[in-house]
């Protein structure tokens, strides 16, 4: 299996470069996963794709604003930081730009010298990890000066921080959105949980690794990188019962599969646990837990492309992207959204 396999042809006008107004009037392409018939919607009527006894799994992290600008004291020259994870207290590991200007000792300033930072290694992939020193709550610092690390191919600037979380976020952690989470208001969740779907909250922190390319020809030998989750006591039990009375498990984004995934044994069975998950789901995968997907349209060669491929066949997702061009779909992670389903009947409450 190639990366090349899941390379498409995407205009650029098609990449949203903003937020829509209203989260939930984004534009839904329903894809039933066994047959590859299509249907076009409004988000808001995905409500009639789901079904009483039904579970919706969705990823709670919260984006930090994890993008920090600032200048090397040595020299005044410009720097700018991403947070990726937290080590310690006060060191983190960071994507730094310039790289080759940012060797271990190096001492930079952020906001006038409200945070400041000494580079004191280098790490896999290139990655710093960074010790900051500032006097406060390094989270009311970072709020002040740091900026939503925005995916590289959105070239807008972000006028609300709050549209690049989603409603339900809670836990702190990511450096990206779980974008697909973006599309729902708090009245659309709560008229899905009155229809009778349960709602599982669990948590992944989405690393930087989401946008890296998969730069290996044969698929099999991409290394995936490594994401912090958490599946709380009362989700898995929430999801195990719906799957034991023969309702549907499903998720909201990639992250919220790769956690139900990653916490499940041999016989599908959802664990409460927490640690760091590599998995990293192609073709030929065997789904454990998950049975439906809500997601957004991700880019050419991309491992998520690959994951929703996994669920309803390259071919028949390929056909949905090139359907999805033509009928010009806002792509990625401001874009519109997919619904991978196994069933294309309407369920409308009486």
């Amino acid at each position: 299996m190639k990366t090349s396999d899941f390379d498409y042809e995407l205009p650029q006008e098609l990449i949203a470069q903003d937020p829509i107004e209203d989260r939930a009037a984004s534009r839904l392409l329903i894809l039933d996963k066994e047959t590859g018939e299509r249907k076009h919607k409004v988000f808001h009527e995905i409500i009639d794709f789901l079904h009483p006894g039904d579970c919706l799994v969705i990823n709670n992290t919260k984006v930090i604003p994890a993008r920090l600008i600032g200048e090397r004291e040595e020299t005044g020259g410009k720097v700018e930081v991403l947070l990726l994870k937290r080590k310690e207290k006060n060191i983190w590991e960071t994507l730094v730009k310039p790289g080759k200007k940012a060797r271990p000792g190096t001492h930079l300033s952020f906001g006038n010298g409200l945070l400041k930072a000494v580079v004191q290694e280098v790490v896999e992939e290139g990655n710093r990890l960074i010790q900051f020193e500032y006097d406060g709550i390094f989270e009311e610092i970072l709020d002040q000066l740091g900026q939503m690390p925005l995916p590289p191919y959105i070239t807008h600037q972000l006028k609300d921080k709050n549209r690049y979380q989603t409603v339900y976020a809670k836990y702190e952690g990511s450096a990206a959105a779980p974008t697909a989470g973006l599309h729902f208001t708090s009245e659309l969740l709560e008229r899905i949980q009155q229809k009778g779907v349960r709602i599982a909250n669990v948590t992944l922190h989405v690393g930087l690794g989401t946008f890296r390319p998969v730069k290996v020809e044969d698929v099999t030998q991409h290394h995936m990188h490594t994401e912090y989750f958490q599946v709380p006591e009362e989700a898995a039990k929430m999801i195990n019962e719906t799957k034991k009375q023969g309702g549907r498990v499903i998720c909201v984004g990639t992250t919220s599969c790769r956690t139900v995934e990653s916490a499940a044994d041999e016989n599908g069975m959802v664990r409460a646990m927490e640690g760091d998950t590599s998995i990293f789901i192609y073709p030929g995968y065997h789904f454990k837990v998950l049975d439906c997907l809500i997601t957004n349209f991700h880019l050419p060669e991309s491992t998520l492309l690959m994951l929703v491929s996994a669920l309803a066949g390259k071919e028949q997702i390929m056909e949905a992207y090139q359907e999805a061009v033509e009928k010009k779909y806002r792509f990625f992670s401001f874009g519109d959204a997919m619904f991978i389903t196994d069933d294309l009947e309407v369920d409308v409450d009486e």
